[in-house]
């Protein structure tokens, strides 16, 4: 059976990443000072507020556990492969070397969503997941097969809902050329994913669950690793990642439409 061509496409720029990648290592040590002061600033933060309270509408020290290293795993995926192509995207954008991309004989979505790779930033995969641990390990109900597939599932969905956010934040380079903000703009609301989505007011609740993601991503793999998660909430999530990835191709098509490209 042959493989489909999307994936020998991102494979192949996979292996020129970590090539490219492996000759930069002393970003690695970088990457764990950094994904070390973000783990520990999390777990600062958690004992300063259960110092107060042995429960955040609900949710246990150890639930939040699961949560922050939800967070910072999932941020580490995208740290590593989802940011550095749409910040790359943007910059081709503005100065009109899209036509690189566009002139390929592949889908032009793919392209830019695989070509770069930032090895070192999985760091934060590898803090994330240890955190995910040690905060099951404290679970008074532990884990069983059908939660941790369930929660592997919704990993893979929330890290689709994030590409999508990014690639309809770096699509809008099509209009607004100067895009440099992007990823301050993606830092400061991916930070509020630490906390469960149900301890904010409920306008803010929706929108970041529905016009941000964040919800969705982040608070809803950590139900199923907390026995919190019902069937509807895992429809609505799939339902809503297909909409999304949708209404992201058609907003990437449109923004091609306005591309005119170095030539012109």
């Amino acid at each position: 059976m042959p493989v489909p061509r999307p994936l020998v496409v991102a494979w192949t720029y996979l292996r020129l990443g970590v090539m490219n990648e492996m000759q930069y290592r002393a970003n690695f040590f970088v990457a764990i000072f950094q994904s070390l002061l973000q783990v520990g600033v999390g777990l600062a933060v958690l004992a300063l507020v259960y110092s107060h309270t042995s429960e955040l509408n609900g949710w246990t020290q150890s639930d939040l556990l699961v949560i922050l290293g939800v967070q910072i795993l999932l941020g580490g995926v995208v740290h590593a492969t989802v940011q550095p192509n749409m910040e790359r995207l943007a910059d081709e954008v503005r100065d009109g070397k899209l036509d690189f991309a566009l002139t390929r004989p592949e889908d032009a979505q793919l392209i830019v969503s695989v070509r770069q790779l930032q090895l070192w930033q999985l760091v934060e995969v590898v803090s994330g997941a240890t955190v995910i641990g040690v905060g099951v390990s404290r679970l008074p109900t532990g884990m069983d097969a059908p939660h941790t597939l369930a929660f592997l599932a919704l990993l893979g969905v929330g890290a689709l809902l994030l590409y999508c956010f990014w690639l309809i934040l770096a699509t809008g380079s099509f209009w607004v050329v100067n895009m440099w903000f992007l990823s301050e703009l993606f830092e400061g609301v991916y930070q509020t994913g630490r906390w469960p989505i149900g301890i904010y007011p409920g306008w803010l609740r929706y929108s970041m669950t529905y016009l941000v993601p964040v919800g969705f991503a982040v608070t809803v793999p950590a139900q199923a690793m907390t026995n919190r998660l019902s069937l509807g909430t895992v429809g609505v999530a799939l339902a809503f990642a297909v909409v999304l990835a949708a209404v992201t191709r058609r907003f990437w098509k449109l923004g091609l439409r306005r591309y005119s490209g170095a030539s012109a």
